[in-house]
C-alpha cells in the first residue's frame, strides 16, 4: 500500500520561511540544524570521539551540514540512503578590503560569485549576511536584513544603446554597490559597522564571510497563487526538503533497512573544491567514521559503500514559455509537475538507467509524478554535485530537482506544489 504523503501546502509555507533565514550557507546550515535538533539529532564535533549510538547525529563545517540517523538493527556494513543538496547561491560577495567609493558615493568592494544573472543584482534593495570570524577564534553569524546596498543601474539617457544592443554589465566597473554618501573613505567603515550591529567590541572582527541578498521575501505569485517567487531557490529548495525528509524518517518510527543521510555542500556554484564542498572528503569522512564508530572494519565500510545510493537534488530547468526553442523539444519538464530527473550521456548528470528505477520506485510510493529534462543537444548542460559525489565515492549517484525559471537570478520561479511533492519523494527514497 502506498505510504502517506508527509508533505502538503504548509511544506512550501515552512520553505519561505527557511529561505528568508537563510541568507548565506552558514545560516542555511544553521537553520537546517535548528530543524533536526528538534527532530531529536544532536551535533558532534569532528575533534571528539564518535560513538556508535542509536539515532540521529549531525556535522557543521562552515556551510556544510551532513546529517544521519543510525536506526534499530543497523549493522556496521548498513548501507547509506543520501539526499546530497548544496547550500550557496550566486551572488555579490565582499572583498577582503570592503570600503571603497568615488564621486561622492560610499562603496562596498564585491567579487562576482559563481555564475550570477548579474541584471537581476541591479537597481535591487540589498542585505548584508555571512560569518564574522573574531579574535578569540569564534565565529558570530550576521544578517543585516534590511535596505542597505543597492547596485544602481545607468539611467537610458546615458545609455540610448540598451534597446538595442542589450544591456552589458562590466564585473568590475558596474557591479560595485553604493551604500552613502561621501568623500572619505575609510578603511575599516564597513566592519566597523557590523561590529556596531552585533554590539562588539571595535577591532573584535578579523575574518569575514560576506555576501548580498535580496530583502524582498517569498512569496506566492499569481491569480491562484499557484507559483513560488523567491531567493536562493537555487538550491535552498533541496536544502529544505532533504531535511524535512530526514526529520521526518528519524522521527516516523517505522523500520529502516538503510541509513539516511543528508550531505548539504557548499561551493557547488564554483566547482565543489574546498573542504566543505563535494569534491573535498566531508562525506566519506563522515561516512567511514560512521561505520567505525558502530565496530565496523575497511571490509564493512566497502560493503556499506557498495550497497550507498546518493539522489542529488538540484534545480533544473522548466521549459520557459518565452524560449521554448532553447530545450529540447522532446522534453519540456512543466511547474507543478513534480520532481525531474536529470539525464546527461555526457554525464554532467550522474543518472543511468538502474538509477532512474530506484527514482521511479521511490515516487511511485509516494504517488508522486516525476518528469525527465535532458538539454537541446545544441546547448551543453550545467552540472551538479552528482557526477562529483559518484567518481569520489564510488557510489550510485542519481540526479533529481525541481523544475524553475530564472535560474541563478536573484529572484527565481517555481510552482507552489512542486517543493512538497520533491520532499514526499525523498521520504520514500529514504525508506527505502
Amino acid at each position: 500500500m502506498r505510504t502517506p504523503p508527509r508533505f502538503d501546502r504548509g511544506h512550501t509555507d515552512d520553505l519561505m520561511t527557511f529561505l528568508t533565514s537563510s541568507p548565506s550557507p552558514y545560516h542555511a546550515v544553521a537553520s537546517a540544524a535548528e530543524r533536526l535538533e528538534k527532530a531529536g539529532f544532536r551535533q558532534v564535533s569532528e575533534t571528539d570521539a564518535w560513538d556508535g549510538s542509536l539515532g540521529g547525529k549531525y556535522v557543521l563545517r562552515g556551510g556544510a551540514i551532513i546529517a544521519w540517523y543510525v536506526p534499530e538493527g543497523a549493522t556496521p556494513h548498513t548501507p547509506f540512503r543520501i539526499v546530497g543538496a548544496h547550500t550557496d547561491s550566486p551572488n555579490l560577495r565582499v572583498k577582503p578590503r570592503p570600503d571603497s567609493g568615488a564621486h561622492g558615493w560610499r562603496q562596498v568592494a564585491v567579487e562576482i560569485y559563481g555564475g550570477p544573472l548579474l541584471n537581476s543584482w541591479l537597481d535591487r534593495d540589498l542585505g548584508l549576511a555571512g560569518r564574522l570570524s573574531l579574535r578569540d577564534g569564534t565565529s558570530r553569524l550576521v544578517n543585516v536584513d534590511r535596505p542597505l546596498l543597492r547596485v544602481p543601474q545607468l539611467a537610458i539617457h546615458l545609455d540610448r544603446s540598451v534597446t538595442s544592443e542589450g544591456l552589458k554589465l562590466d564585473k568590475q566597473r558596474h557591479l560595485q554597490p553604493v551604500w552613502g554618501l561621501g568623500d572619505d573613505v575609510s578603511d575599516g567603515d564597513l566592519i566597523a559597522f557590523l561590529e556596531e550591529e552585533l554590539g562588539l567590541p571595535s577591532g573584535e572582527v578579523t575574518g569575514w564571510d560576506l555576501m548580498t541578498h535580496s530583502i524582498e521575501p517569498p512569496a506566492y505569485l499569481g491569480r491562484d497563487k499557484e507559483l513560488l517567487a523567491g531567493p536562493r531557490m537555487d538550491n535552498l529548495l533541496s536544502v529544505h526538503a532533504g531535511t524535512a525528509a530526514l526529520a521526518s524518517v528519524a522521527t516516523s518510527g517505522d523500520e529502516l533497512p538503510h541509513i539516511p543521510v543528508l550531505a548539504a555542500f557548499d561551493h557547488e556554484e564554483n566547482g565543489s573544491q574546498s573542504d566543505t564542498g563535494a569534491d573535498g572528503p566531508l562525506l566519506g569522512g563522515v561516512l567511514e567514521r560512521s561505520v567505525f564508530a558502530r565496530g565496523g572494519s575497511y571490509e564493512d565500510r566497502a560493503r556499506a559503500f557498495a550497497g550507498t545510493v546518493c539522489l542529488s537534488s538540484d534545480t533544473g530547468h522548466a521549459v520557459h514559455p518565452n524560449y521554448a526553442e532553447r530545450h529540447d523539444p522532446t522534453h519540456h519538464p512543466r511547474a507543478d509537475a513534480g520532481p525531474i530527473l536529470k539525464v546527461n550521456v555526457n554525464n554532467r548528470y550522474a543518472t543511468d538507467g538502474s538509477g532512474r528505477a530506484v527514482f521511479a520506485a521511490a515516487c511511485e510510493k509516494a504517488g508522486v509524478p516525476f518528469q525527465t529534462f535532458v538539454s537541446n543537444n545544441s546547448m551543453p548542460c550545467g552540472t551538479t554535485i552528482g557526477p562529483i559525489t559518484a567518481a569520489r565515492h564510488g557510489i550510485r549517484t542519481v540526479d533529481i530537482g525541481v523544475a524553475i525559471l530564472s535560474m541563478h537570478s536573484a529572484r527565481e520561479l517555481c510552482g507552489a506544489k512542486d517543493p512538497y511533492l520533491l520532499a514526499n519523494a525523498l521520504v520514500a527514497f529514504l525508506e527505502g
